[in-house]
């Protein structure tokens, strides 16, 4: 099957990377082609890091460049069984994308976004044949993150989530499947671990590097909360807590941040930018974290409690199965444990009654807990025993 990848920016050049070494032919397109030079530079840097550390062969390197035609020229897409589209998240682009696509694709060709924050169903909506439409998410880096997050829209005919999930095994990745509702699964789930993190700077019970230590040493986390949004960049990080935000029609526990948005706002986009959280020019020193175990296993368990919450709640609407959520967190973003096992391990009760206490504290809907973890604290029962 020959591949096609619309948009060469990190994402594109990366699932481009990704097929070409499972073996398809793949066109890459984009219009600019200082943008198609950057991404064959790119990629043949990515081939180069991963022979260094014996991840590939000099042959297979050579074999997947050879497989990658670079195109500004959409009547390439002619013989193509997939096209992927990955360019800037914006709906109306998108949809119009797919529209010219169309044109040019075969009928039997499928077509797929890998958008993280908008509607596959309202980017189907524009297609002629939107039974063949559905979501690809792959995350950053796509050659080396594992997780895929699969989405049918409202149209996908059924039977295709599955077959592509196939499909996406076959590339050594670990697909998961995912209702169409906003941030799917890993940035719907993971939204907490940013923004109670920054309502505990907010409120002043912690600084940044306090908050970070206290979820890395004491919870096992790679990163910590203020890092990780540094490393992102908060010109992402905070624009996909404003889709997600948006998406559950302003629900106050997706709320993004004051605090976060003036970062963006001064440009302090992060690591990118030389400051975000933290200060990363030259020779700067570090912040020292206040390292009281009492006062970092509070926030631990507040951070942690609004995660299982999430989780519950996504798992109590059918976003995803409970092994796709587990999967998907502790393979998308790396969480030290799955958050329903973590849930199991700590007793739904505990973790309903620091809820509780929050919402009583606050007085404040973002506290509220799920139905069901209400109703399992209730029974004594857990995640994994029903």
């Amino acid at each position: 099957m020959t591949i096609g990848i619309i948009g060469s920016g990190a994402m594109g050049a990366g699932i481009a990377q990704v097929a070409a070494t499972a073996g398809h032919p793949v066109r890459l397109l984009d219009q600019n082609p200082a943008a198609l030079e950057k991404a064959r530079a790119g990629i043949e840097a990515s081939l180069r890091k991963l022979m260094e550390k014996g991840k590939l062969t000099a042959g297979a390197a050579a074999a997947t460049l050879a497989r990658l035609h670079f195109t500004s020229t959409m009547t390439d897409f002619a013989d193509c069984g997939l096209v992927v589209e990955a360019i800037v998240e914006d709906l109306a682009v998108k949809q119009q994308v797919f529209k010219q696509v169309e044109e040019i694709a075969s009928a039997d060709c499928l077509l797929a976004s890998n958008t993280s924050s908008l509607s596959i169903t309202a980017i189907a909506a524009a297609c002629r044949r939107p039974e063949r439409f559905l979501g690809i998410h792959f995350f950053n880096p796509a050659p080396l993150m594992r997780l895929v997050e699969i989405v049918p829209a409202a149209q996908t005919r059924a039977g295709l989530a599955e077959e592509v999930k196939a499909l996406v095994t076959s590339w050594g990745k670990t697909p998961v499947l995912a209702q169409d509702t906003p941030g799917f699964i890993v940035n719907r789930v993971a939204r907490p671990f940013y923004g109670e993190a920054i309502r505990i700077l907010e409120e002043g019970i912690a600084d940044a590097a306090t908050i970070d230590w206290a979820l890395t040493e004491l919870g096992g986390f790679r990163m910590g909360p203020f890092a990780l949004m540094d490393f992102i960049g908060h010109d992402v990080n905070f624009r996909v807590t404003e889709a997600v935000y948006a998406g559950f029609f302003y629900d106050s526990r997706y709320r993004p941040s004051l605090t976060q948005q003036r970062l963006l706002a001064a440009g302090y986009l992060g690591r990118k930018a030389g400051w975000g959280f933290y200060d990363y020019a030259p020779g700067a020193v570090p912040p020292t974290p206040r390292r009281d175990a009492k006062l970092g296993l509070s926030i631990l368990h507040r951070v942690l409690a609004m995660l299982i919450n999430e989780a519950a709640d996504a798992l109590y609407l059918r976003v995803a199965s409970r092994e796709d959520l587990e999967l998907a967190m502790t393979t998308g973003v790396n969480y030290p444990q799955g958050l329903l096992a973590w849930a199991d391990a700590l007793g739904p009760a505990q973790v309903l009654a620091t809820l509780d206490g929050l919402y009583h504290e606050y007085h404040e809907d973002r506290y509220r807990a799920s139905p069901l973890l209400r109703r399992l604290a209730r029974d004594n029962q857990t995640f994994f025993s029903v």
